[in-house]
């Protein structure tokens, strides 16, 4: 076996820290390798490829989703921070 480069290094570290998408490519490349996976006809693994993608493509878009709902949490705090500091005006003590 020849030795990995750096950029397969690089991708086998993003796949590890992706582990749904890492099951998702190990399995379109076990339907390339036609591992008997009881495909028959090409029709069966078009759509079996199909499903796949499919899935990771919704295992991604999650992923990436939740990122930026909590990277966006993360930044509301300190935004909230700055709000509270401000002095309150008149109109705030008449609502009392």
């Amino acid at each position: 076996m020849l030795p990995l480069s750096q950029e397969d290094n690089e991708l086998i570290n993003q796949l590890n820290r992706h582990p749904d998408i890492k099951d998702r490519v190990k399995s379109i490349v076990s339907i390339a390798n036609n591992d008997g996976d009881g495909i028959v006809t090409a029709d069966e693994a078009e759509s079996r490829v199909i499903e796949e993608v499919r899935r990771m493509g919704n295992e991604v878009l999650t992923g990436w989703a939740e990122s930026r709902v909590e990277k966006a949490g993360e930044a509301l705090p300190s935004e909230e921070k700055t709000v509270r500091s401000g002095k309150k005006n008149l109109l705030a003590q008449h609502v009392r």
